[in-house]
């Protein structure tokens, strides 16, 4: 039994931790995260759920704590946006080493400098090698799904490892849409019990957490966490689909729009993905055979069902909402471009740079992508709307 609300974003992935009733959310607030963080402490201070929330001096600090919950055994979450995420640079490289499967909703956000407190995808690429999940959400009711799954997803047992769920700061943080929650119920069965691994607080067996790894075994540690990635895109699926039966809201790596037959395409992470949608369904009515791929999933990177989804399409355009300085365009377009090598079809590939520190994309500057494709007048690596 569902319960459709009025939520924002930040309030729909508050509702789903409430939900999720995590034993400790170790948080310091930063916008446009901070009505995550602000909500969920009034459901604590209700008491709506028995977590142990933890007001922490930095975002540094934030994911310290949760390190040290959740190897105690413990059920952990926390939630950040851009300079924040930053400051947990090195801790987050050790909650992914750790094999902790904490849940991050990241509320994305352009980093200084200059300061900017609006979206864009600089901050969950900077971490796009630290060893977390990455899921990026289209809407509200993605957030909220998102993070319901991201539970089942790090804790599973051949997996193992935090995951970052991904939504556009203001866009989505603070939009207003239409959410259908779970019931509570429903919603607690789904999620289960977490089944601890090696909890530093059973004493009965000792282990250690964090030694010193010299030559001698940091390589072969290593190794096992890009096994584990390797495990993660079956594992998502599964879950989706198991989400699909309870909701009819099914969920896999990424969702085809107009695709099988199009002949010019592009690709996109998050809320763009929306508006994508419009401008193909007007380049359809004008006779371009247009379509779009969604990519949900970043990490770990779905390189054979992207080509396999791109491959009979002749052109292709990819958005990048973030940059790489001195690299050959933005991240999304460098993984792709670098998948189709050795592939029998590659079709032509575009970077389009957009969107950075939130400014905004409409229909029509996507529809001109498009039409730059077809007509060859894109570049290698082209900036949507930037002044020249």
């Amino acid at each position: 039994m569902s319960n459709i609300q009025a939520l924002t974003g930040d309030g729909s992935v508050a509702n789903a931790m409430r939900q999720i009733n995590p034993d400790v959310v170790a948080v310091y607030p930063i916008t446009p995260q901070t009505e995550i963080a602000q909500e969920f402490a009034s459901f604590v201070s209700d008491g709506l759920v028995d977590t142990e929330l933890i007001n922490v001096e930095s975002e540094h600090s934030a994911m310290s704590a949760c390190v040290g919950a959740s190897a105690s055994g413990a059920r952990v979450m926390t939630a950040t946006s851009a300079n924040g995420l930053a400051l947990m640079w090195e801790i987050v490289y050790i909650a992914a080493s750790m094999r902790l499967p904490i849940v991050m909703p990241v509320v994305n956000r352009a980093l200084s400098g200059p300061i900017n407190i609006h979206c864009d995808h600089s901050d969950c690429m900077g971490a796009r090698d630290s060893g977390w999940i990455q899921v990026h959400s289209e809407n509200a009711q993605e957030a909220y799904d998102n993070t319901i799954q991201a539970v089942r997803i790090g804790e599973q047992e051949k997996v193992r490892l935090p995951v970052m769920v991904n939504l556009d700061g203001f866009i989505l943080s603070h939009g207003m849409e239409r959410v259908e929650l779970l019931d509570d119920a429903e919603a607690t069965k789904f999620i289960g019990e977490l089944k601890t691994q090696y909890p530093l607080l059973d004493v009965d067996h000792p282990v250690t957490y964090g030694p010193l790894d010299l030559y001698d075994y940091y390589f072969e540690h290593k190794r096992q966490q890009v096994e584990a990635m390797e495990n993660v895109l079956e594992v998502i699926t599964s879950v989706g689909e198991e989400f699909g039966k309870l909701t009819g809201r099914k969920y896999g790596i990424m969702e085809k729009y107009k695709l099988d037959d199009a002949e010019v395409a592009a690709v996109a992470l998050g809320s763009t993905n929306g508006t994508a949608q419009a401008a193909v369904d007007e380049l359809r009515e004008e006779g371009i055979r247009a379509g779009l791929l969604k990519l949900r999933v970043f990490r770990p990177f779905p390189v054979k069902e992207i080509v396999e989804a791109l491959s009979n399409a002749k052109h292709v355009a990819i958005f990048d909402r973030s940059i790489s300085f001195g690299g050959f365009g933005g991240p999304l377009f460098t993984e792709i471009r670098s998948a189709f090598l050795g592939n029998d079809k590659i079709p032509a590939t575009a970077n389009y740079i957009y969107g950075l520190g939130g400014r905004d994309i409409n229909v029509e500057d996507i529809k001109t992508v498009y039409k730059n494709l077809t007509s060859g007048k894109s570049e290698t690596v082209n900036y949507v709307n930037v002044r020249e």
